[in-house]
């Protein structure tokens, strides 16, 4: 059965590394014959939650009118959703963590689905992203029935590119073609 794939890519640099892996798994995504659209957060006007809880008594609809109405409508649309961040001080970048706090708006009727993980930082060390995975992991833990299918570390990726040399490449590919 083909499933929709929603990748949420959080780099900040177009072309970034955490960027260039989600291209990958979205190769693979594509060749297992799935569907697979990806948003490039930093395109997208997306305000941060003011906590005034507009949506908890209008069905959900957020009082800000940005792009994350859109984003929210591709969350429900997909069966899996990758999410993607470069590690910033040990954990998630802002583009990111601003969508996930949007996700307030309908949260609960995000169910059942499937998550990945990619993650990059300039460290070699995979501890360097335990933070970033368990601020992912959090945010999936929120949703009724969400399941960790795959993570896929980055290590060593400080530079614009330098991805492309590592086997994170590889690996970010095969993990996309078992989705």
């Amino acid at each position: 059965m083909n499933k929709n794939i929603f990748i949420l890519s959080g780099s900040p640099r177009k072309g970034g590394n955490s960027d260039i892996l989600c291209d990958e798994f979205a190769r693979g995504v594509t060749e297992a014959g799935n569907i697979v659209e990806k948003v490039f957060l930093r395109e997208k006007k997306v305000g941060y939650c003011t906590a005034c809880y507009y949506c908890r008594d209008h069905a959900g609809i957020c009082a800000i009118k940005d792009d994350m109405s859109q984003i929210l409508e591709r969350m429900h649309w997909a069966d899996v959703i990758v999410l993607a961040s470069p590690v910033y001080f040990y954990s998630i970048d802002a583009q990111m963590k601003t969508v996930i706090d949007r996700t307030l708006a309908q949260w609960t009727k995000l169910k059942d689905k499937e998550f990945y993980y990619i993650m990059t930082c300039a460290d070699e060390d995979r501890a360097a992203m335990e933070v970033t995975l368990e601020c992912f992991r959090g945010f999936a833990a929120c949703l009724g029935g969400s399941q960790e299918k795959g993570v896929i570390y980055g290590t060593g990726t400080y530079e614009a590119g330098s991805v492309k040399t590592k086997k994170t490449m590889q690996e970010a590919y095969e993990m996309g073609k078992r989705v």
